[in-house]
């Protein structure tokens, strides 16, 4: 897509948001068990469960651990994409779930997408009326300037680095608590909000989609406010929050339907209960007994699969095809992988077959050698370590001076379908002299303890899902630029930082034909990779099990729409 300036009315753009949340994603909770699950017959329906959905009752979802955070300035992952969905709205957003092309980037609170200048470093949006928060308080640009502007502070901006990349704010800004407003960032008039960007970037529609451009009233959230408790832009607004046991969410009686082309908003309320056993879980939405119809989970776990081939229960299986990349990155900035021949080693010597089957199988998971999957425009398919190639790896290791092997600590959440992922690591790696041992970190703090380098150690296990699929400049930045390392929040989980690449990064991220850039980014993938600060290993499917009174459930592995999901009859199970 060539875009050097677009006109207010034309959503016929190609744009698309395949996640709006990190794009890494915690391999437990509510991600974890998607990736795991393995279909038993291929008989699973790859579309929804159906319409027929009704307003009233609640939904439950079942999960085994917390969300990462409900300040959407600080969560990036996709399990907490799903409730803010409920909670928050933002001038730009992903299409609905059930739409015609659900990754497409659409307007939110705003009338349209937005209208760029010709150069491409302004942006101008129209904020649609009677929009409010959910205490009644008008929103205005005001609000979504202040909002925005979160994305800047030190301790709380801590998510999407895409705003802040992009808008052309002053190299000290630290955020609105500590310098105030944003010049760069215009209100006009009550209605009007204008972007000024550091260079032109034809995908600020999508930027604006994530998490942290939500309005805010002006003055909140500071500090340690928004941990526990939200001011809700979204059809829903936080009735209780128990950490690690509970949310309840209820209707936002301040959200207007009209003003939202997006959210269906059917359930009266939403409960989520955390803190579950994953064979409890499945267990429960096998079952499909009393509120359990009314249930939903981001996945069936592998252990739960000789019993989804009864025909009662392959009548409500739905799959979905990935979009993530699980990968091992390996720390480039000390200890051993400081030496690209033990990086290069470790891609020679992983067993990637033995990987999937350890979480599933080939029906439901695939092997990668890739940075960008081959669901992302960019993709280019090649493998530079077809292996496990033990020989190689043992030539790297005797070049290295490590001829017998070496040691290294690998970062892991809790969950199930992590520990399996790493004990099939252990294995294939221990074949060279490789020994792998294990720091397992709960999932509910697993990114927020290994996107802090000081607490990071030699490796980590992790998944990566892209922010829009127009294009891999989601991927390769904020993943390999030395820029993305920082103190807190860190992406680039290797802490890779080469002068070469880096240019690089910034010279395709420059290119205003998105097709020219693609093939750039391609290239640059495999460029990385043979540097391997990664070891990509998989690419899984989702398989769901929605309890029988849900209606329009619609499978991803990427954003699981809760807005649009209800239920078929709202006095059952309730």
């Amino acid at each position: 897509m060539t875009r050097h300036h677009a006109h207010r009315g034309d959503r016929s753009r190609t744009l698309h948001a395949v996640s709006r949340s990190t794009r890494l994603i915690a391999l437990g909770a509510t991600a974890a068990l998607l990736l795991s699950a393995c279909a038993p017959t291929g008989d699973a329906e790859p579309s929804s469960s159906g319409a027929g959905a009704k307003r009233g009752g609640t939904i439950h979802m079942l999960q085994q651990s917390d969300f990462s955070y409900l300040d959407p300035a600080r969560g990036w992952d996709t399990g907490v994409a799903q409730i803010y969905r409920l909670l928050y709205r933002g001038l730009t957003t992903q299409a609905a779930g059930d739409s015609d092309d659900p990754s497409s980037v659409v307007p939110d609170l705003a009338t349209d997408l937005g209208t760029v200048s010709d150069d491409g470093l302004t942006w101008t949006y129209t904020l649609k009326d009677g929009l409010a928060f959910d205490d009644g308080t008008p929103i205005t640009s005001a609000e979504v300037k202040f909002g925005i502007s979160r994305a800047w502070d030190p301790q709380i901006g801590i998510g999407s680095p895409y705003l802040v990349k992009t808008i052309a704010a002053p190299d000290d800004y630290q955020g609105p608590y500590v310098s105030g407003e944003l010049d760069a960032i215009e209100t006009p008039d009550a209605k009007t909000i204008v972007f000024h960007l550091k260079k032109p970037f034809p995908e600020f529609d999508a930027v604006l989609a994530q998490p942290n451009g939500a309005p805010f009233p002006v003055g909140s959230g500071g500090g340690e406010e928004f941990l526990k408790k939200v001011i809700a832009s979204g059809p829903y607004t936080l009735e209780e929050y128990t950490p690690g046991t509970r949310i309840e969410l209820k209707r936002n009686p301040n959200w207007q339907a009209e003003t939202d082309d997006v959210r269906k908003a059917y359930p009266d309320e939403w409960v989520f209960d955390l803190g579950l056993d994953p064979a409890t879980i499945d267990e429960r939405l096998i079952a499909d007994q009393g509120a359990d119809v009314n249930s939903i989970a981001s996945g069936i776990t592998k252990a739960s699969l000789p019993r989804l081939t009864d025909p009662k229960l392959k009548k409500r299986l739905l799959s979905a095809e990935g979009v993530c990349t699980s990968y091992m990155s390996m720390n480039t900035a000390e200890g051993p992988f400081a030496d690209v021949r033990l990086r290069q080693a470790v891609n020679w010597a992983l067993d990637r077959e033995m990987i999937v089957n350890a979480i599933g199988g080939p029906q439901m998971t695939k092997a990668v050698t890739t940075i960008v999957p081959a669901s992302i425009n960019g993709h280019l398919d090649y493998d530079l370590y077809p292996g496990p190639d033990a020989d190689k790896a043992k030539q790297l290791l005797a070049e290295a001076d490590h001829p017998d092997g070496f040691t290294f600590t690998l970062d892991i959440a809790s969950a199930d379908a992590t520990k399996d992922r790493a004990i099939a690591i252990q294995e294939s790696l221990s074949k060279v002299g490789i020994d792998v041992e294990l720091n397992v970190i709960d999932t509910s703090i697993f990114y927020e303890t290994v996107q802090t380098p000081a607490n990071a150690h030699d490796a980590a296990l992790a998944s990566w899902c892209p922010d829009w699929s127009s294009s891999a400049s989601t991927f390769i930045p904020p993943l390999f630029s030395s820029s993305a390392i920082t103190e807190k929040g860190n992406q680039n989980l290797a802490q890779f930082s080469d002068p070469a690449i880096d240019r690089r990064i910034e010279e395709v991220a420059a290119m205003t034909d998105i097709a020219e850039a693609n093939k750039a980014w391609g290239e640059l993938d495999k460029l990385i990779m043979e540097k391997a600060p990664w070891a990509p290993l998989t690419v899984g499917k989702g398989l769901f099990l929605p309890g029988s009174n849900v209606a329009n459930f619609t499978p991803s592995t990427d954003l699981l729409d809760l807005s649009v999901m209800g239920l078929k009859d709202p006095q059952k199970g309730n």
